[in-house]
């Protein structure tokens, strides 16, 4: 009877699963019959992998429902120069126009965003906007082609190994923005300036100049512009017909969230950390499961994380020697070397892990992790201390000042009751049977006993 009353439960989750595929094509089918439109995306913050992968996937999303055109909303401080470079990609070998839009009023395009705008179809702001300093930025700190570091290293640049470096990596910037200017016929000279000396623009210098091709107010100003504009595709010149066209969003996801929370450089290296002190803790004590499983799976996505990520090996090697240095010091005591050696491989390591521009580790993050760990430390070497100013409680020393009674009258040797147990026992003294007697010294399976 049982068996019956399920059956049709099954039967219903059979038609439901059965409806939600046929709806599943029934949209994909009326999206690709739809009317027209244009996809809107948002990218707000630094450019990194999560911003990337939420490119892609617009992209992707708009030559499925067949958009005419795809706009981006960009306010951006700047980001990573291999995920710019992707992105710019991207655009240059897409199949449908890109309309990087500096919005709202307020926001800017600076950095990696002066380089979207200019690998973009149609480069747009919206008024009180501003775009610049795409001077590409060292590991280590400084602005590469500033006046400061010109003026520092004029004694080091003919044979300066640092300088040339830096050299190389602003005439590649410069190349690089100047051939995307050429290919849209935009301002290549003030690219340039930009790049080299960190200038900036406001949106209506910049439309003066050439920088960008419109400014708009809003979407429905900025698709009445662009209207029958021609714009240069990898196929060959083609014209933009956006008048009329449906604005649909494609805002960032639950996905895009994840992403970008896990490849933020304070999470990644707070997972990075917590995994390493969840399986150590783990190995320590066998079977708990607990510290090893979120250990495993933080440590994962700490890994994840740094592949994606521009990191300095040698800082992280810093740092996962500095933190098995203090784990060493907590079961080999060594009077703080250990320890102390840990702090601060760890401090170095981290410091060094990441430096990239808009997406560094934060230092407070740092020194607490690093005052935390040392905490840990100075408690387990606290306890050791404890434990071994602490009377033996197993084993022949906890023997040694125990009370004992004499279980015959005995004048050398005898036996005792000791630990609710006979033993053999030596005096110096003559011994009385009932007597209390102290545990002075153990030899064997004999104990050297003294009155109390």
């Amino acid at each position: 009877m049982q068996t019956l009353s399920l059956k049709p439960h099954w039967l219903w989750l059979m038609v439901a699963g059965l409806l939600m595929a046929t709806m599943s094509f029934t949209w994909q089918a009326m999206a690709q019959s739809a009317s027209p439109s244009v996809l809107v995306l948002n990218i707000e913050g630094a450019i990194g992998p999560a911003t990337k992968d939420y490119f892609e996937r617009g992209l992707d999303k708009a030559r499925e429902q067949g958009s005419e055109v795809v706009i981006v909303e960009l306010d951006t401080p700047g980001g990573l120069v291999d995920t710019t470079r992707d992105m710019i990609r991207e655009m240059l070998n897409a199949d449908i126009p890109v309309v990087m839009y500096v919005f709202p009023s307020g926001a800017r395009a600076a950095s990696a965003g002066t380089y979207l705008l200019y690998g973009s179809h149609v480069a747009a702001m919206a008024p009180s906007t501003h775009l610049g300093s795409a001077t590409p930025v060292q590991m280590g700190g400084g602005l590469l082609g500033s006046d400061e570091d010109e003026e520092d290293n004029s004694a080091e640049e003919s044979d300066g190994e640092g300088s040339a470096m830096e050299r190389k990596v602003m005439e590649d910037a410069v190349s690089f923005i100047r051939s995307l200017a050429e290919r849209h016929d935009r301002n290549a000279d003030w690219a340039e300036e930009a790049v080299r000396n960190a200038v900036n623009l406001t949106a209506s210098e910049a439309l003066e100049q050439n920088v960008i091709n419109v400014v708009a107010r809003d979407l429905d100003d900025l698709l009445e512009q662009i209207d029958g504009m021609s714009v240069v595709m990898e196929s060959g010149d083609a014209t933009l017909e956006t008048a009329g066209l449906t604005i649909e969003r494609f805002d960032p996801d639950w996905r895009t969230q994840v992403l970008s929370l896990i490849t933020n450089p304070n999470i990644a290296f707070f997972l990075m950390v917590i995994g390493f002190y969840g399986l150590v803790f783990e190995l320590a004590n066998p079977g708990s499961l607990f510290p090893g499983t979120i250990g495993l799976i933080c440590l994962l996505l700490a890994l994840f994380a740094f592949q994606v990520l521009p990191i300095n090996y040698a800082g992280l090697a810093l740092m996962v020697v500095g933190l098995a240095l203090m784990v060493g010091e907590a079961f080999m005591p060594s009077f703080g070397v250990l320890g102390v050696g840990g702090i601060i491989a760890f401090v170095l390591g981290s410091v060094m892990l990441m430096d990239a521009e808009h997406l560094a580790i934060s230092l407070p993050l740092i020194g607490g992790v690093a005052l935390m760990s040392g905490g840990l430390m100075l408690w387990t070497l606290t306890r050791f201390a404890t434990l071994r100013r602490r009377p033996a409680h197993t084993g022949a020393e906890q023997l040694i000042g125990a009370d004992a009674v004499a279980l015959d009258d005995f004048e050398t040797s005898g036996h005792v009751r000791l630990h609710g147990e006979r033993w053999n026992a030596v005096s110096d003294v003559p011994v009385k049977r009932g007597e209390k007697l102290v545990v002075v010294r153990l030899d064997g399976l004999t104990v050297y006993v003294t009155p109390r």
